[in-house]
């Protein structure tokens, strides 16, 4: 097994959910719990970004967002500072459709070059579902620095690949981030 720890980004606001995304249940499981449940066989570590210390309940490293209101480019920033591998599986928490099958997919993507890989699921990419080097730690810092936000404009300067999945696995890449959306995987 190669050294990898999964960083999960359970840091953000959920105005369109209204409520933390990360303790909604799918199948009596938080949702977090099926990231780790997914991420799990893949990797050597966990560390859980979020200011909320209700997360402390899964016994992983839970680190507080070095740079406050700054969005998941700054939740990542964190939790490579924090981590002591060179591969980092980034996740956000609203992801619990995720399996360990697609995850592997970016694992077996690894490469010498690439500082970010991501999945690509029906023509987007998808940088909250993807492995970052350690080394992407500075950049992210220099460009909040300069007031960056945008996530996917930071892994754009960086040496990124795509990993595209299949149509048919798309659903396991799904964010749920309304009500709606909730209930369209819950029914």
């Amino acid at each position: 097994m190669k050294k990898i720890t999964a960083i999960i980004l359970a840091g953000g606001k959920s105005s369109r959910m209204g409520t933390d995304k990360g303790f909604l249940t799918l199948n009596n499981k938080w949702f977090v719990q099926h990231i780790i449940d997914a991420a799990k066989p893949l990797v050597n570590d966990f560390i859980i970004v979020s200011d909320d210390n209700e997360y402390d309940i899964f016994n992983y490293n839970r680190i507080t967002d070095c740079i406050k209101e700054a969005g998941p480019l700054a939740g990542i920033y964190t939790g490579l500072k924090h981590t002591k591998t060179n591969y980092n599986l980034v996740l956000s928490c609203d992801i619990p459709l995720i399996n360990s099958t697609v995850l592997n997919k970016l694992i077996d993507a690894m490469d010498d070059c690439s500082e970010v890989i991501q999945i690509e699921s029906l023509g987007r990419t998808m940088p909250l579902i993807a492995l970052y080097k350690k080394q992407c730690e500075h950049k992210f810092l220099e460009l909040l620095n300069q007031g960056e936000r945008r996530l996917q404009y930071a892994v754009n300067h960086c040496q990124f690949k795509n990993v595209v999945i299949e149509n048919e696995k798309a659903m396991f890449t799904k964010n749920i981030n309304t009500p709606k959306e909730l209930n369209e995987i819950t029914e």
